[in-house]
């Protein structure tokens, strides 16, 4: 006898102005078309008068993705939705970006192997070849592009290249230490997640958790964010913390300090491919 195929999983998320009878219309759609929903969240904002929703749902044969954004459509537009269905299991193409400091690409690209991550890693950027090594252990394509004040256009562009070329969904700047114009902000708005210790703007420039130690801090953090052309202030993903003592050592701070950066930015792209945040704004509404 053969075993009948597991229903496809899939995954709806929108955004629209909030009004009554979309939490209806959606599930009422899912039941005309057959399908079963797995889970469901929700959120009103009062503040900005938006309504937020991510849908995990099941449907068997003869349903198929581009027949779902086909009939949903309809009720996209009568509730005026920035919506989107993708199927659940597909892995998000992404790109790492990285300069000198390794944890973080290093913590992300161990976490793809052993499947903690649903990415595919397509390739990491480097504007220098420090861990072209590591990269290559991974199985990995790596891309030494150059930055520097003259050929910055020139760098980007051919970034941007790397992007269209792989269908790249997501880059991620893990420890990259370029400024990206207000251009490719723009380009690629909503789909550039960075990582930076929460000191700013109190330890600004070089050796921050130096300068903290000094200052005698409590708690180092680090903040996941989306990439914008206000430097470092685009909406907020995760943070984490941890506590500090007296007696810590510049240097111990800093080991902690990398704890946390690979914590939160690993958090952040896990739940940016299972597609649980949602721009609200300036701020993010993340389903957990």
């Amino acid at each position: 006898m053969n075993e009948q195929a597991a229903p496809e999983q899939y995954v709806l998320t929108l955004s629209c102005p909030d009004k009554q009878g979309i939490v209806h219309a959606v599930s009422s759609y899912l039941f005309m078309t057959g399908c079963n929903i797995e889970d469901s969240q929700q959120f009103g904002d009062r503040d900005t008068g938006l309504f937020f929703m991510r849908v995990h749902f099941s449907a068997e044969s003869p349903v198929t993705v581009e027949k779902l954004r086909a009939s949903f459509a309809a009720i996209g537009d009568s509730f005026q939705m920035d919506w989107r269905i993708n199927q659940a299991e597909d892995r998000m193409r992404v790109v790492l970006m990285v300069s000198r400091f390794g944890h973080c690409l290093n913590d992300l690209l161990f976490r793809a192997r052993i499947g903690a991550l649903p990415v595919e890693i397509v390739a990491v950027v480097s504007n220098h070849t420090d861990f072209a090594e590591l990269v290559a252990s991974y199985g990995v394509p790596f891309r030494h592009i150059p930055v520097t004040k003259d050929n910055k256009p020139q760098a980007e562009a051919e970034l941007l290249r790397l992007v269209r070329e792989q269908d790249v969904e997501l880059v991620v700047l893990a420890r990259y230490m370029q400024v990206l114009s207000d251009d490719l902000c723009k380009q690629l708005s909503g789909r550039i997640i960075n990582i930076h210790h929460s000191f700013l703007p109190s330890f600004k420039g070089a050796k921050p958790y130096h300068q903290a130690h000094v200052r005698g801090v409590k708690l180092i953090g680090a903040t996941a964010h989306y990439v914008t052309a206000d430097l470092d202030e685009g909406p907020i993903i995760e943070q984490e913390v941890e506590r500090v003592g007296h007696q810590v050592t510049p240097e111990q701070l800093v080991a902690v300090g990398r704890d946390v950066e690979c914590q939160a930015l690993a958090r952040a792209v896990k739940w940016h491919a299972e597609r649980r945040i949602l721009l609200n704004g300036r701020r993010t509404v993340v389903f957990d």
